[in-house]
């Protein structure tokens, strides 16, 4: 399993529209084939950080999931509205693997 980590650099004044893009996203990612962990937005300290989070079995499966997310008619939309309102300066996609598990004390 991997888990794919977006690390957005969002307009402070426009958080409203990322938490729209994020919702959007919500109902796009799980039927396109990821589990969606879920997006965040700014609450306290940075107002320009924001996160994206989405797990998938493997970076094959990622490309499949990408496909069907290009191909989703909702998923374009979400996509031209964030080009459209500019809202997203950066954006930065990292997979990482869960290296703690198991977590807890085994005794």
């Amino acid at each position: 399993m991997i888990t794919c980590f977006i690390r957005y650099e969002i307009e402070p004044s426009q958080k409203a529209d990322f938490e729209t893009y994020a919702r959007t996203w919500g109902r796009c990612i799980p039927r396109c084939g990821a589990d969606l962990i879920g997006y965040y937005a700014p609450h306290e300290g940075s107002s320009t950080l924001a996160y994206g989070v989405y797990t998938l079995p493997s970076l094959a499966a990622y490309e499949g999931y990408r496909a069907a997310l290009a191909a989703d008619p909702l998923g374009r939309e979400n996509y031209e509205f964030a080009q459209a309102r500019r809202f997203i300066r950066r954006e930065d996609r990292t997979f990482l693997k869960l290296a703690s598990a198991p977590h807890g004390d085994p005794t």
